[in-house]
């Protein structure tokens, strides 16, 4: 099953949605950031976020469909805005060439233009958010933001530390990464006016399926080939991030090679890579890693035994299942 196929019951809603981010981000004279702007909406992403969001509010309806779909669209915009940013933001701390195939506005108007850019992107999503003016969506997704920079900081500060726990860098992913995708399914909940306890599962559900997809992202960083991953593998390596198959690798290495695995890292140099990959081949980094991973999809899975059988909630379990299934784990490092 692909995403197009998981989408259909709210393909009406997202297309919705396409077309405010298009009139958000068009309603400036300025023509500097129209250009910049015009350059976002040639590369769109899965929308997964937005797809989340409108998913949950429907799978925990508590109030008529009408009065939700008035703020859903610009909910969803806005946590789509807010990944944006995130993502360009990303791009000028990782110094990201590529994304999707597609330059990057790093890579094309510098750093500068790339933090202001992001900068304004925040700043649009939270005036949609206003206009739901719900002081509990606006807790939910100030909260989330904030979690995100706090992840974003702490794994910059964390780079080429070789004794990073494994539980920091969960910690580290359900900031940076799983927050995001735990308010976008919570704010859903919230709008349709479900009971707390529902809108708890959702908010569990999205964090179990973030820290599930962010460890699968940093796995395929090093195990993908570029036509996969739509920019160059390794650069978790390059920046010095410690992700959990490096972390795996090293703590179960013998003290000898542990201290070989750690001069290969601190090189950074292509031959560095393509080494860390043998190694990681010939090791049960990977295994383990995919263990830990079905473990928070399984969790993502178990959080939506509360809702009722309806058409969304099958589709929220579909994108769980979407996710070990899309050949990831077929990927061969080599």
């Amino acid at each position: 099953m692909r995403l197009k196929e998981i989408y259909k019951p709210i393909r009406r809603e997202l297309d919705q949605v396409e077309k405010v981010l298009e009139v958000s981000l068009k309603e400036t004279k300025n023509e500097s950031i129209l250009k910049l702007n015009r350059f976002l909406l040639k590369s769109p992403g899965k929308r997964l976020r937005p797809a989340m969001l409108i998913l949950s509010a429907k799978a925990t309806v508590g109030r008529s469909p009408e009065v939700i779909s008035r703020q859903l669209i610009n909910l969803a915009c806005a946590i789509e805005l807010i990944h944006m940013a995130s993502l360009i933001h990303d791009d000028v701390i990782d110094h990201s060439l590529l994304r999707h195939n597609n330059p990057t506005v790093n890579s094309r108007w510098g750093a500068d233009v790339s933090i202001a850019l992001g900068d304004y992107l925040y700043s649009l999503a939270f005036k949609l958010i206003a206009t739901c003016n719900n002081t509990d969506i606006l807790d939910c997704i100030s909260s989330a933001t904030k979690s995100m920079c706090e992840g974003e900081l702490t794994q910059v500060v964390e780079r080429d530390n070789f004794s990073l726990l494994k539980e920091r860098y969960i910690m580290i992913v359900k900031k940076k990464t799983a927050s995001l995708f735990a308010a976008s399914c919570q704010a859903g909940a919230i709008l349709s006016d479900s009971p707390r306890p529902l809108q708890n599962a959702l908010k569990a559900y999205g964090l179990n399926f973030g820290v599930a997809f962010q460890i699968i992202d940093d796995y395929l960083d090093i195990a993908a080939p570029k036509s996969r991953l739509g920019k160059s593998p390794g650069q978790d390596i390059a920046v010095g991030e410690m992700t959990l198959p490096l972390l795996d690798l090293l703590k179960f290495s013998s003290k000898n090679k542990r201290y070989r695995l750690e001069s290969l890292l601190k090189s950074k140099t292509n031959g560095c890579f393509k080494k860390i990959k043998v190694e990681l081949s010939n090791s049960d980094a990977i295994s383990r890693t995919k263990k830990i991973t079905l473990s928070y999809l399984n969790s993502a899975r178990d959080r939506l035994k509360s809702l009722s059988d309806s058409q969304y909630r099958k589709a929220l379990l579909d994108l769980v299942d979407l996710t070990p299934e899309a050949n990831v784990w077929k990927e061969r490092v080599s």
